[in-house]
């Protein structure tokens, strides 16, 4: 199994499990926009971390941010597998195409 896909797999069996031992149990009993927020604070980590110039730093804050995201899309029943059809989608389309043809 695709590392990403077993990330998935491990945050949709800690789900209901006790917020008291599993931190994907307490962020799921939180509610989503916690789960959003705490995307939001890794992502800005991440940027922090390639700012400062910190690959080590990079690499620990871009896997906090996976992780998190994992945990959002298992909320919203979706999986990593919709993320790669999104991509599929866009491939060979330039992102200043692709963009433009968004709802605005």
């Amino acid at each position: 199994m695709e590392r990403f896909d077993q990330l998935l797999a491990t945050v949709l069996e800690r789900r209901a499990g006790d917020p008291a031992t599993s931190y994907v149990a307490k962020l799921t009993a939180r509610g989503r926009a916690k789960m959003a927020q705490k995307l939001g604070e890794e992502a800005v980590e991440v940027v922090i971390a390639a700012m400062s110039g910190d690959p080590d730093g990079l690499v620990g804050e871009a896997a906090d941010l996976m992780f998190h995201l994992a945990v959002l899309l298992a909320d919203m029943g979706l999986s990593f597998d919709d993320v790669r059809a999104e991509l599929a989608r866009r491939e060979g389309v330039s992102g200043i195409e692709e963009k433009a043809k968004r709802p605005t």
